[in-house]
């Protein structure tokens, strides 16, 4: 919770190697845990908010492709939602 919490504080301010840019505006969380890479893809909707996608182990030296059009996939169901609530 305290890197999610310093993400909340810092936005797209939270430097590398902590956070980082994949593509399209998809961002992951870098995580060390109990010795295992943990990965939390996530998207700003506008810039007060941060949309927190899914959380992974990263078992290659790059982020799956596959766990990256997921994120995408789950940011596109987030602004139709949104898009039909207005």
């Amino acid at each position: 919770m305290n890197w999610i919490e310093q993400l909340q504080n810092e936005g797209p301010d939270l430097p590398r190697p902590y956070a980082d840019l994949l593509e399209d505006c998809i961002h992951e969380l870098r995580i060390k845990l109990k010795g295992k890479q943990v990965r939390i893809l996530y998207f700003f909707y506008y810039k007060e908010y941060i949309v927190l996608t899914h959380a992974f182990f990263k078992t290659t030296s790059k982020v799956p492709t596959k766990e990256i059009l997921k994120a995408k996939t789950y940011r596109e169901d987030f602004l139709k939602r949104k898009i039909k609530k207005k």
